[in-house]
Protein backbone atom coordinates (compact mmCIF):
# COMPACT_ATOMS: atom_id res chain seq x y z
CA UNK A 1 0.00 0.00 0.00
CA UNK A 2 1.26 3.57 -1.36
CA UNK A 3 2.27 5.63 1.88
CA UNK A 4 -0.17 8.73 2.46
CA UNK A 5 0.85 11.64 1.28
CA UNK A 6 2.32 14.52 4.01
CA UNK A 7 1.03 17.12 2.19
CA UNK A 8 -2.43 16.50 0.49
CA UNK A 9 -3.09 20.14 -0.86
CA UNK A 10 0.18 19.39 -2.74
CA UNK A 11 -0.25 16.32 -3.98
CA UNK A 12 -3.73 17.58 -5.26
CA UNK A 13 -2.09 20.58 -7.43
CA UNK A 14 0.45 18.56 -8.52
CA UNK A 15 -1.40 15.86 -9.79
CA UNK A 16 -3.83 18.78 -11.56
CA UNK A 17 -0.60 20.27 -13.04
CA UNK A 18 1.12 17.14 -14.28
CA UNK A 19 -1.97 15.63 -16.13
CA UNK A 20 -2.45 18.78 -17.78
CA UNK A 21 -1.63 18.83 -22.13
CA UNK A 22 1.61 21.39 -20.73
CA UNK A 23 2.50 20.32 -18.20
CA UNK A 24 2.61 23.10 -14.75
CA UNK A 25 3.66 23.00 -11.15
CA UNK A 26 2.92 26.14 -9.43
CA UNK A 27 5.29 28.18 -8.39
CA UNK A 28 4.13 28.54 -4.51
CA UNK A 29 5.98 25.03 -4.13
CA UNK A 30 9.54 26.41 -4.65
CA UNK A 31 9.34 27.67 -1.01
CA UNK A 32 9.99 25.25 1.55
CA UNK A 33 12.79 26.06 3.96
CA UNK A 34 15.46 24.88 1.25
CA UNK A 35 13.77 26.32 -1.52
CA UNK A 36 13.59 29.85 0.53
CA UNK A 37 17.06 29.53 1.31
CA UNK A 38 17.72 29.33 -2.33
CA UNK A 39 15.64 31.93 -3.32
CA UNK A 40 18.04 34.19 -0.71
CA UNK A 41 21.05 32.61 -2.66
CA UNK A 42 19.43 33.37 -5.99
CA UNK A 43 19.25 36.86 -4.88
CA UNK A 44 23.18 37.95 -4.22
CA UNK A 45 24.23 36.14 -7.59
CA UNK A 46 25.89 38.39 -10.35
CA UNK A 47 23.97 37.44 -13.14
CA UNK A 48 20.43 38.54 -10.64
CA UNK A 49 20.09 42.28 -11.25
CA UNK A 50 16.00 42.02 -10.09
CA UNK A 51 17.21 42.27 -6.41
CA UNK A 52 20.29 44.59 -6.20
CA UNK A 53 19.10 46.88 -8.58
CA UNK A 54 15.54 47.08 -6.40
CA UNK A 55 17.50 46.91 -3.22
CA UNK A 56 19.01 50.52 -3.96
CA UNK A 57 16.01 52.04 -5.31
CA UNK A 58 14.82 51.44 -2.02
CA UNK A 59 18.02 52.53 0.09
CA UNK A 60 17.27 55.83 -1.94
CA UNK A 61 14.20 56.38 -1.90
CA UNK A 62 13.54 55.19 1.99
CA UNK A 63 12.36 58.27 3.52
CA UNK A 64 9.86 58.48 0.78
CA UNK A 65 8.55 55.08 0.92
CA UNK A 66 8.16 55.10 4.42
CA UNK A 67 6.13 58.47 4.35
CA UNK A 68 3.47 56.54 2.70
CA UNK A 69 2.75 54.62 5.92
CA UNK A 70 0.90 57.10 8.32
CA UNK A 71 2.12 57.09 11.91
CA UNK A 72 1.19 54.50 13.84
CA UNK A 73 -0.11 52.34 10.47
CA UNK A 74 0.95 49.68 9.32
CA UNK A 75 3.19 47.74 6.73
CA UNK A 76 1.64 44.62 4.99
CA UNK A 77 4.21 42.58 3.01
CA UNK A 78 2.94 39.97 0.76
CA UNK A 79 5.63 37.29 0.19
CA UNK A 80 8.23 38.12 3.00
CA UNK A 81 10.55 35.91 2.87
CA UNK A 82 13.74 36.76 5.25
CA UNK A 83 12.12 40.62 4.57
CA UNK A 84 15.51 41.59 4.01
CA UNK A 85 14.56 44.87 1.37
CA UNK A 86 11.67 45.94 3.78
CA UNK A 87 14.00 45.96 6.62
CA UNK A 88 15.59 49.28 4.58
CA UNK A 89 11.75 50.31 5.09
CA UNK A 90 11.15 49.66 8.50
CA UNK A 91 14.68 51.43 9.69
CA UNK A 92 13.14 54.66 8.22
CA UNK A 93 9.74 54.04 9.80
CA UNK A 94 10.39 54.68 13.16
CA UNK A 95 7.02 55.70 12.92
CA UNK A 96 5.36 52.34 11.80
CA UNK A 97 2.48 50.83 14.40
CA UNK A 98 2.88 47.15 12.64
CA UNK A 99 4.57 44.85 9.95
CA UNK A 100 2.37 42.13 9.04
CA UNK A 101 4.63 39.92 7.03
CA UNK A 102 2.47 37.70 4.85
CA UNK A 103 4.37 34.15 3.57
CA UNK A 104 3.62 30.27 2.71
CA UNK A 105 6.77 29.24 4.33
CA UNK A 106 5.76 28.90 8.01
CA UNK A 107 8.87 28.16 9.64
CA UNK A 108 10.67 30.62 8.05
CA UNK A 109 8.52 33.36 8.56
CA UNK A 110 8.45 32.65 12.31
CA UNK A 111 11.94 32.39 12.46
CA UNK A 112 12.14 35.88 10.45
CA UNK A 113 9.64 37.07 12.52
CA UNK A 114 11.37 36.39 15.74
CA UNK A 115 14.51 38.05 14.51
CA UNK A 116 12.96 41.15 13.64
CA UNK A 117 11.17 41.50 16.60
CA UNK A 118 15.04 41.85 18.17
CA UNK A 119 16.12 44.16 15.49
CA UNK A 120 12.90 45.97 15.94
CA UNK A 121 11.86 46.20 19.63
CA UNK A 122 9.36 49.05 19.35
CA UNK A 123 7.58 47.09 16.27
CA UNK A 124 4.48 45.02 16.87
CA UNK A 125 5.20 42.10 14.39
CA UNK A 126 2.84 40.12 13.12
CA UNK A 127 3.42 37.44 11.03
CA UNK A 128 0.52 36.01 9.15
CA UNK A 129 1.18 32.32 7.20
CA UNK A 130 -0.82 32.24 4.20
CA UNK A 131 -0.77 31.89 0.23
CA UNK A 132 -0.87 35.22 -1.62
CA UNK A 133 -2.48 33.97 -4.02
CA UNK A 134 -6.13 34.01 -2.68
CA UNK A 135 -8.00 35.82 -0.18
CA UNK A 136 -5.78 36.69 3.36
CA UNK A 137 -7.27 37.39 6.68
CA UNK A 138 -5.21 40.28 8.16
CA UNK A 139 -4.43 40.09 12.31
CA UNK A 140 -7.46 41.84 13.44
CA UNK A 141 -5.06 43.74 15.91
CA UNK A 142 -4.18 45.87 12.20
CA UNK A 143 -8.26 45.47 11.29
CA UNK A 144 -8.78 49.20 10.85
CA UNK A 145 -5.33 50.28 11.04
CA UNK A 146 -4.33 52.62 8.25
CA UNK A 147 -2.08 50.44 6.01
CA UNK A 148 0.26 50.57 3.35
CA UNK A 149 0.76 47.03 1.00
CA UNK A 150 4.50 46.28 0.02
CA UNK A 151 4.79 43.25 -2.53
CA UNK A 152 8.76 43.77 -3.89
CA UNK A 153 10.95 41.27 -6.18
CA UNK A 154 8.90 41.83 -9.36
CA UNK A 155 6.88 38.74 -7.82
CA UNK A 156 3.61 40.04 -9.23
CA UNK A 157 5.33 38.97 -12.81
CA UNK A 158 5.26 35.31 -11.86
CA UNK A 159 1.13 35.32 -11.70
CA UNK A 160 -0.79 35.59 -14.56
CA UNK A 161 -2.76 38.70 -15.51
CA UNK A 162 -5.69 37.67 -14.22
CA UNK A 163 -4.24 36.01 -10.76
CA UNK A 164 -1.99 39.52 -10.19
CA UNK A 165 -5.10 42.08 -10.77
CA UNK A 166 -7.29 39.28 -8.42
CA UNK A 167 -4.34 39.97 -6.04
CA UNK A 168 -4.37 44.01 -6.52
CA UNK A 169 -7.87 44.38 -6.32
CA UNK A 170 -8.14 42.13 -2.74
CA UNK A 171 -5.49 44.80 -1.31
CA UNK A 172 -7.99 47.48 -2.83
CA UNK A 173 -10.57 46.50 -0.45
CA UNK A 174 -8.13 45.94 3.15
CA UNK A 175 -10.16 48.34 5.04
CA UNK A 176 -7.68 51.41 5.67
CA UNK A 177 -5.39 50.85 2.82
CA UNK A 178 -3.81 54.10 1.98
CA UNK A 179 -1.48 53.07 -0.70
CA UNK A 180 0.72 50.00 -2.02
CA UNK A 181 4.58 49.85 -2.66
CA UNK A 182 4.82 47.80 -5.84
CA UNK A 183 8.02 45.94 -7.42
CA UNK A 184 8.39 45.02 -10.86
CA UNK A 185 10.91 44.43 -13.44
CA UNK A 186 11.30 46.46 -16.56
CA UNK A 187 11.32 44.53 -20.44
CA UNK A 188 15.02 44.84 -21.26
CA UNK A 189 17.54 42.96 -23.14
CA UNK A 190 16.79 39.12 -23.82
CA UNK A 191 20.20 37.99 -23.16
CA UNK A 192 20.15 39.74 -19.58
CA UNK A 193 16.90 38.47 -19.11
CA UNK A 194 17.79 34.73 -19.44
CA UNK A 195 21.21 35.33 -17.75
CA UNK A 196 18.81 36.41 -14.55
CA UNK A 197 17.23 33.16 -14.78
CA UNK A 198 19.60 30.45 -15.64
CA UNK A 199 23.00 31.55 -14.14
CA UNK A 200 26.30 30.51 -14.46
CA UNK A 201 26.77 28.79 -10.70
CA UNK A 202 23.50 26.96 -11.00
CA UNK A 203 21.06 27.91 -8.28
CA UNK A 204 18.19 28.91 -9.84
CA UNK A 205 18.54 25.30 -11.49
CA UNK A 206 18.70 23.85 -7.55
CA UNK A 207 16.21 26.19 -6.89
CA UNK A 208 13.63 25.04 -9.70
CA UNK A 209 14.39 21.49 -9.33
CA UNK A 210 13.56 21.29 -5.72
CA UNK A 211 10.06 21.29 -5.88
CA UNK A 212 10.19 18.03 -7.64
CA UNK A 213 12.49 17.15 -4.32
CA UNK A 214 9.61 18.46 -2.12
CA UNK A 215 7.07 16.32 -4.28
CA UNK A 216 9.51 13.28 -3.13
CA UNK A 217 9.66 14.40 0.40
CA UNK A 218 6.16 15.42 0.75
CA UNK A 219 4.05 13.16 -1.07
CA UNK A 220 6.37 9.92 -1.28
CA UNK A 221 6.62 10.53 -5.14
CA UNK A 222 9.64 9.18 -6.79
CA UNK A 223 11.21 11.62 -9.05
CA UNK A 224 14.88 11.09 -10.10
CA UNK A 225 16.14 14.44 -10.23
CA UNK A 226 18.80 13.58 -12.31
CA UNK A 227 16.38 12.84 -15.57
CA UNK A 228 15.39 16.71 -15.68
CA UNK A 229 17.07 19.37 -16.07
CA UNK A 230 16.55 23.50 -15.79
CA UNK A 231 15.17 25.80 -18.86
CA UNK A 232 14.87 29.40 -18.90
CA UNK A 233 12.57 30.79 -21.78
CA UNK A 234 11.86 34.09 -23.28
CA UNK A 235 8.33 34.40 -24.93
CA UNK A 236 7.83 37.92 -26.63
CA UNK A 237 4.40 38.14 -26.30
CA UNK A 238 3.72 38.53 -24.03
CA UNK A 239 6.59 39.61 -22.44
CA UNK A 240 7.88 36.80 -20.19
CA UNK A 241 10.38 34.36 -18.90
CA UNK A 242 9.00 30.83 -18.14
CA UNK A 243 10.88 28.40 -16.20
CA UNK A 244 10.62 24.81 -17.35
CA UNK A 245 11.97 21.52 -15.67
CA UNK A 246 12.60 19.43 -18.96
CA UNK A 247 12.69 15.70 -19.04
CA UNK A 248 16.13 14.54 -20.05
CA UNK A 249 14.65 10.91 -21.29
CA UNK A 250 10.76 8.49 -21.51
CA UNK A 251 9.94 8.40 -18.03
CA UNK A 252 7.01 7.20 -15.68
CA UNK A 253 6.80 8.63 -12.41
CA UNK A 254 4.80 7.53 -9.46
CA UNK A 255 2.42 10.19 -7.65
CA UNK A 256 -0.39 9.54 -5.12
CA UNK A 257 -2.02 6.96 -7.10
CA UNK A 258 -1.47 7.99 -10.51
CA UNK A 259 1.29 7.57 -12.60
CA UNK A 260 2.83 10.36 -14.42
CA UNK A 261 4.34 9.85 -17.83
CA UNK A 262 6.73 12.18 -19.54
CA UNK A 263 8.34 11.91 -23.21
CA UNK A 264 11.89 12.73 -23.73
CA UNK A 265 12.21 16.79 -24.20
CA UNK A 266 8.39 17.51 -22.29
CA UNK A 267 8.81 19.47 -19.73
CA UNK A 268 6.88 20.94 -16.29
CA UNK A 269 6.26 24.63 -16.52
CA UNK A 270 7.27 25.76 -12.97
CA UNK A 271 6.85 29.49 -13.26
CA UNK A 272 6.09 32.56 -15.35
CA UNK A 273 8.16 35.89 -14.69
CA UNK A 274 6.41 39.07 -16.89
CA UNK A 275 8.28 42.14 -17.58
CA UNK A 276 6.55 44.94 -17.63
CA UNK A 277 6.39 48.65 -19.74
CA UNK A 278 5.05 51.90 -18.02
CA UNK A 279 1.96 51.31 -19.97
CA UNK A 280 1.47 47.66 -18.72
CA UNK A 281 2.30 48.55 -15.15
CA UNK A 282 -0.69 51.23 -15.18
CA UNK A 283 -3.02 49.15 -17.38
CA UNK A 284 -2.49 46.61 -14.63
CA UNK A 285 -3.13 48.74 -11.34
CA UNK A 286 -5.92 50.44 -12.98
CA UNK A 287 -7.91 46.83 -13.67
CA UNK A 288 -7.37 46.43 -9.94
CA UNK A 289 -8.62 50.02 -8.96
CA UNK A 290 -5.20 51.61 -8.36
CA UNK A 291 -3.30 54.46 -9.96
CA UNK A 292 0.51 54.68 -10.59
CA UNK A 293 0.99 58.06 -8.56
CA UNK A 294 4.73 57.77 -8.79
CA UNK A 295 7.34 55.53 -10.63
CA UNK A 296 10.81 55.18 -9.00
CA UNK A 297 13.85 53.66 -11.33
CA UNK A 298 17.37 53.17 -11.46
CA UNK A 299 19.26 55.06 -13.54
CA UNK A 300 19.22 52.26 -16.51
CA UNK A 301 15.54 52.32 -15.84
CA UNK A 302 15.97 48.24 -15.32
CA UNK A 303 13.90 47.88 -12.52
CA UNK A 304 10.65 50.16 -11.42
CA UNK A 305 9.42 50.76 -7.57
CA UNK A 306 6.15 51.57 -7.99
CA UNK A 307 3.95 53.53 -5.97
CA UNK A 308 0.16 53.19 -5.91
CA UNK A 309 -2.67 55.16 -4.72
CA UNK A 310 -6.62 53.89 -4.37
CA UNK A 311 -8.67 55.54 -7.07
Amino acid sequence: MKDVAENSELLTDALAGLRAPQKILSPKWFYDRRGSELFERITELPEYYPTRTEAAILRANADRLADLVPPAGALVELGSGASVKTRTLLSAGEHFGAYVPIDISEDFLLATAEDLRVRYPDLAVHPVVADFTGPIMLPKVVGETPKVGFFPGSTIGNLDPSQAVALLTRARAWPGVEGFILGADLVKPVSDLIAAYDDAAGVTAAFNINVLNRLNDETHADFDLSAFRHEARWLENPARIEMHLVSTRAQTVDLGDARITFAEGESIHTESCRKYTAETLADMAARAGWSVAETLTDPETRFAVAILRPV
